[in-house]
């Protein structure tokens, strides 16, 4: 996951809690301060967990495949674009070709599209937006992912800050451009190794001093690099009619083909790198902007000056997986806990002496004290003793995964009935339902050797 992903991924969770509402986010709370760093760092670390938890990190890939589908669309697009036009400026080959209005359908849009990009660039800085929405829109139809559609407005809103959008448009439009100019220049050398043409130019109100003028001057700068240029008696006799001589004609083509490459491709090219290189040393100046409300509202809970409890949260619309963050190496010893169990059940049992007893967890303070505890702490084994009697609560079995994301290896041990008192069936089915949505092994005899030795 590259930095700007994380920011990007950042900006999507701060957008989705400023439109629906603030999410769930106690465990990414802890888990944030318990990573420590900066406010940033806290903020990011914070987001990610979230991002991950609720599938945005799978729909942010999967824009990312779809976006990589859309420029191959777009780039092959601009190959055929390019072709095209070689072909509509070279026609059949069975009449002369007008050098002027062939160098008009190979130059023309290319070079009005450029000013106004560049037009754009100095005075707006948003111009070509539109290619950049097309590649937007077509990216999130690719992804096919509902949740994807949150992720375009977090980037631009991300890059709209440090102007880098424009860079990133440029980097594309100019990108296309030149693949659209190089399939040109490719085209027309191919048909102009397999046929022959002859070349003439054409007026009606201009003299022919005019065209021998521009003539020149544009085959100034290809001249520079080689390619020659017709001499002035062979730009006069071509007004006439196409020269049937050879080096006439090689004269003409080299001189299409180095104004096409020094006014079509040479200009996209340096452009495209410009932009990149802009861009490239953009992304090392994106920062969060910590004086937007949804990031400067978390400031006290992700570095409190004091602690703070008691905040209530909406419970999570469905259970998810429990995988632990802890490894082996990570971790050590052996933790017995309860949940609300009630007064008149005796606990804790008798223990090993390595195993130790994290009591009942009855309160809000009781649980974020031993959370703080076990991401500071984590224990290898971990024992959740739970009264079946009780129904399994969303709250609980959120508890309940945030403990076992917390330790190595985590048993859930559901407590016999009292003597004279049986237990539900149904609800205990409810239990188990749960638990093996969790994926947690789960038992209705105390794992006492499993939490002593780590093993039945």
């Amino acid at each position: 996951m590259t930095e700007l992903n994380n920011l990007w991924l950042t900006e999507t969770i701060r957008l989705r809690e400023e439109h629906a509402g603030p999410l769930e986010d106690l465990e990414a709370n802890r888990l944030a301060r318990s990573a420590g760093g900066d406010l940033p760092s806290r903020i990011q670390c914070r987001a990610l967990w979230l991002a991950e938890r609720d599938g945005l990190s799978a729909a942010l890939k999967h824009w990312l495949q779809g976006a990589r589908l859309a420029l191959i669309v777009m780039a092959v697009l601009a190959v055929v674009s390019g072709a095209g036009l070689a072909f509509a400026a070279m026609g059949d080959g069975l009449h002369p070709v007008n050098v002027f209005w062939a160098l008009g359908s190979l130059l023309g849009l290319n070079l009005i599209l450029l000013l106004s990009w560049i037009v754009g660039l100095v005075f707006a800085g948003e111009h070509g937006a539109s290619l950049g929405r097309v590649w937007l829109w077509l990216s999130e139809k690719l992804a096919r992912d509902s949740k994807a559609a949150q992720l375009a407005p977090a980037l631009l809103l991300l890059l709209q800050r440090q102007k880098l959008n424009r860079w990133a448009i440029g980097v594309l439009v100019n990108s296309l451009w030149l693949l659209a100019m190089v399939s040109a220049l490719v085209i027309l050398l191919t048909l102009m190794a397999t046929r022959r043409y002859g070349f003439v130019w054409e007026t009606t109100i201009l003299s022919a001093d005019t065209f021998i003028a521009v003539t020149q001057a544009l085959g100034a700068l290809p001249a520079l690099l080689g390619f020659s240029v017709p001499t002035e008696e062979m730009i006069r006799a071509s007004g006439d009619a196409a020269l049937n001589i050879e080096s006439a004609r090689q004269a003409w083509a080299a001189w299409l083909v180095g104004v096409l490459l020094v006014y079509g491709v040479v200009p996209r090219l340096l452009l495209a790198l410009l932009c990149l290189w802009r861009w490239k040393s953009g992304q090392a100046a994106l920062r969060l902007d910590l004086n937007l409300p949804g990031y400067a509202q978390l400031r006290e809970r992700l570095m409190p000056t004091s602690e703070r409890l008691g905040i209530s949260d909406a419970a999570p619309e469905q259970l998810h997986r429990v995988e632990s963050g802890v490894s082996e190496q990570q971790s050590d010893g052996a933790l017995l806990v309860a949940i609300e169990l009630d007064d008149d059940r005796p606990w804790p049992p008798p223990l090993p002496n390595n195993v130790s007893n994290a009591g009942i967890l009855d309160s809000r303070e009781s649980r974020h004290k031993l959370l703080e505890q076990l991401s500071r702490f984590p224990p290898a084994r971990l024992a959740i003793a739970c009264d079946p009697r009780r129904s399994p609560d969303r709250g609980s079995l959120a508890l309940i995964a945030e403990l076992a994301r917390s330790a190595s290896a985590t048993r859930v041990w559901l407590l016999q009935a009292p003597p004279g008192e049986a237990l539900d069936a149904e609800r205990l089915g409810d239990w188990h339902a749960a638990l093996q949505q969790l994926e947690l092994p789960f038992a209705d005899c105390a794992p006492m050797n499993w939490l002593e030795t780590g093993h039945d």
